[in-house]
């Protein structure tokens, strides 16, 4: 019996992709709401890109990465990238900031995942705040608290094989001008960025899930890497289990939102990219889009799922590849 058991658990450890356990850690909702508490705070002002609430809150995330130890990649030692105001075209009154932290793959340090949120909105008009707090806090609590995960399991000896970048973006609000600006000045050269995971809008319920909450909203896995895809739901399948709804996926679907976020800079590259969604709601981009309103139970599963997502990717033996058919 003892050498049974020895050979199931042998062949149980090979028959994992990535060879490495991930569902250990999870993401934690206090965390969450602490980050989404802040950056949708009135302090922020509402964080338009240019203004003094996008400084703040860009100096927010960078104290957060440079606390949490991890590193700040080359030539930007103060982990951001400045971005000059004549990139905006006239959409922004002044410079803008990318934000980047890094962790160096112990195996592959040259091939990098991107995960990426924008953490620009609408900022104010009149006496209203725009506080955006699903669009885009969300997100960018949830890119902090994989963030987390990754560092804690470093420390714990399970340094992902794979680079990981950290990147929160400005200016999409006013064009996806952070990510333009990334992706034509890229800190790390795009034929070495595998995959791009863009999460932006985790933490609200739409109406056609009012009665299911465990779902999200998945774009473009498929656009350019059906393998990419099939790692997704087979993540999905082996940890959270969410619904995971195509419908704006669709080539004909009228909203578009495959070209509407960040990740599209990234596919424009042809860089395999996944787009994490909730869909829109009667808050969005109005100023009652406020912390109160988040859903934190499928906030967390949500980044809980990127994060077993990017685990796979970062720690499997080959990378993600391009179906050649799709190479713009």
């Amino acid at each position: 019996m003892n050498k049974l058991l020895f050979f199931l658990l042998l062949f149980t450890v090979i028959s994992c992709s990535s060879g490495q356990s991930y569902t250990e850690y999870a993401s934690d909702t206090i965390n969450l709401k602490q980050h989404i508490s802040q950056l949708a705070s009135a302090e922020f002002g509402g964080r338009k890109t240019g203004e003094k609430g996008q400084k703040l809150a860009a100096a927010y995330l960078a104290k957060y990465y440079s606390e949490l130890k991890l590193e700040a990649p080359a030539g930007h030692e103060d982990y951001l990238q400045h971005i000059p105001v004549e990139f905006f075209n006239g959409r922004s009154k002044d410079k803008g900031e990318n934000v980047l932290a890094f962790i160096k793959g112990s195996k592959y340090p040259e091939e990098v995942l991107v995960l990426s949120a924008h953490y620009d909105h609408l900022g104010t008009k009149g006496e209203d705040i725009y506080f955006g707090a699903d669009d885009d806090a969300s997100g960018n609590a949830a890119l902090m608290e994989i963030a987390r995960l990754f560092q804690k399991a470093k420390t714990e000896g399970k340094q992902p094989e794979r680079s990981i970048l950290f990147l929160h973006v400005c200016g999409e609000e006013i064009g996806l001008f952070g990510s333009k600006y990334y992706t034509s000045h890229p800190v790390f050269p795009l034929k070495q960025t595998v995959v791009n995971l863009n999460v932006d809008m985790v933490g609200r319920i739409d109406d056609k899930h009012k009665n299911n909450p465990d779902y999200v909203y998945l774009i473009g896995s498929d656009k350019l890497s059906s393998e990419l895809h099939d790692l997704s739901e087979k993540i999905n399948k082996e940890t959270v289990n969410l619904e995971l709804d195509y419908t704006y996926n669709n080539d004909n679907d009228p909203n578009r939102y495959y070209y509407r976020s960040d990740h599209y800079n990234f596919a424009m590259n042809n860089i395999p990219v996944i787009f994490y969604f909730n869909g829109t709601h009667e808050d969005y981009h109005k100023p009652t889009d406020t912390e109160d309103k988040i859903n934190y139970d499928a906030l967390s599963k949500r980044t809980n799922l990127i994060f077993y997502t990017a685990w796979e990717i970062a720690n499997r033996k080959e990378r993600i590849g391009v179906d050649d058919k799709k190479l713009k």
